[in-house]
């Protein structure tokens, strides 16, 4: 009889922590807005356990922050997304190298298929999946863990900025040819192209993320986000006016509109 009872905080807090996850990437839960344990009890009906130990494997993806007694879901980082973006541009060109050189035409095909089965990609949450899976298929091809468990993790970084880049379908469309151009290079067996493509991919949708965040910085923070970090990245604004809008507690159901 002990099993069940057992299994009981496991399932939930198994649960919790994926209820809570999409919340804050969909951007749902704002980035900054405070979490409150009592909260979340009486909103899942869920015992304190469960509901720490979601929250401390959100805390160890990134994605909250533990301050005392309270939890807060992390700010939009901007100088962490141009780290990222540095990291991302090292990886990516590197797994389409080794992909070119050791995928099997087969696995590669089978990336095309995939692709292929998301276009047209009529949502933004389609979207969103689309650019991940492609970005991890890349990776998986080059058939090194390192490289792959990297590239996920910054992904995983990135996803409620990516709610922002990919805010249009004209954008969604780019993102789609560029991914597919990309795996024609490796097709192809043209490690130099694969490459670039990817350099200039990740280059370019950090590019078009900071452009929309300096072009739209006040109305996202009065939507309640919090924007910290680079502050010369969002045309004269500040560290302190990026802030301006944490904790506010607004839910923000899409996103960058």
């Amino acid at each position: 009889m002990t099993e069940p009872t057992d299994a009981a905080p496991v399932s939930q807090t198994a649960q919790l922590y994926d209820n809570l996850r999409a919340a804050i990437l969909t951007l749902d839960i704002a980035p900054g807005e405070r979490i409150s344990e009592r909260g979340l009890e009486a909103r899942f009906h869920a015992s304190r356990t469960p509901v720490r130990a979601a929250l401390s494997r959100l805390e160890r993806e990134g994605l909250i922050l533990h301050e005392g007694r309270s939890w807060t879901v992390t700010p939009i980082d901007l100088d962490e997304i141009a780290s990222l973006a540095e990291l991302r541009g090292v990886l990516e060109p590197a797994a389409a190298r080794l992909a070119v050189a050791r995928a099997q035409p087969d696995a590669i095909a089978a990336v095309r298929s995939h692709l292929d089965a998301l276009r047209p990609t009529p949502d933004r949450q389609a979207g969103i999946r689309m650019g991940s899976t492609f970005h991890l298929d890349l990776a998986a091809l080059g058939g090194n863990r390192f490289i792959t468990d990297a590239v996920a993790d910054a992904l995983t970084r990135l996803e409620r900025t990516r709610w922002i880049e990919v805010r249009t379908p004209e954008a969604r469309d780019a993102a789609w040819q560029e991914h597919s151009d990309i795996l024609d290079a490796v097709q192809r067996g043209d490690a130099d192209r694969a490459a670039d493509l990817v350099a200039a991919h990740v280059a370019g949708t950090n590019d078009r993320l900071l452009g929309f965040i300096a072009q739209e910085r006040r109305r996202l923070r009065g939507a309640g986000m919090a924007i910290v970090g680079a502050p010369d990245l969002l045309a004269g604004g500040t560290d302190a006016d990026a802030r301006a809008g944490a904790g506010a507690g607004v839910s923000v159901a899409s996103g960058g509109a």
